[in-house]
């Protein structure tokens, strides 16, 4: 049986395209792993290559940042091709055929942080008088206006000098 489950932290955002002959999502990042055991140098990690396509490429490509601790589950598949040159290439991949967070919410350190707090508008009375404003606030304005002396009407500045 080939199956595999990994939890590890994504090295970087996951790339998304589509495939050439029908326009099938297909999504590829890499996946950190870290060993069981450690070396005298510290903690060792395997990066391993994973693969997913249709939804789960999309939810992938939507969803998940580099740091992100995420659990797969898929199967190892081993393939080759030739470049242009005739040299023969190997590789072996992770295809996941299930993904998911391994890491709440909160302790999401790649997340930008929540946007501040906006102190909330004043209650609006449409329809009454104010116009939208609070009778209270129109009130003040209306005795600061009287308490400053009155202007000269505009003909008193056409008979100065």
């Amino acid at each position: 049986m080939n199956k595999v489950m990994l939890v590890g932290r994504l090295t970087k955002d996951p790339e998304l395209r589509y495939t050439m002959a029908n326009s099938v999502p297909v999504c590829t990042f890499t996946l950190a792993v870290d060993r069981r055991y450690k070396s005298e140098n510290g903690p060792q990690a395997d990066f391993l290559p994973i693969v997913t396509w249709r939804s789960t490429a999309e939810f992938c490509s939507k969803y998940f940042r580099k740091g992100r601790k995420v659990i797969v589950f898929g199967r190892v598949e081993m393939r080759s091709w030739e470049d242009q040159d005739g040299q023969k290439h190997y590789i072996t991949e992770i295809v996941a055929d299930e993904v998911d967070f391994a890491d709440s919410k909160k302790d999401d350190t790649t997340a930008p942080p929540p946007p501040p707090e906006v102190p909330p508008e004043p209650p609006k009375t449409q329809g009454q008088p104010g116009n939208g404003y609070p009778i209270q606030d129109l009130k003040q304005q209306a005795a600061a206006a009287a308490a400053r002396p009155a202007s000269p009407p505009p003909q008193a500045y056409e008979k100065m000098p």
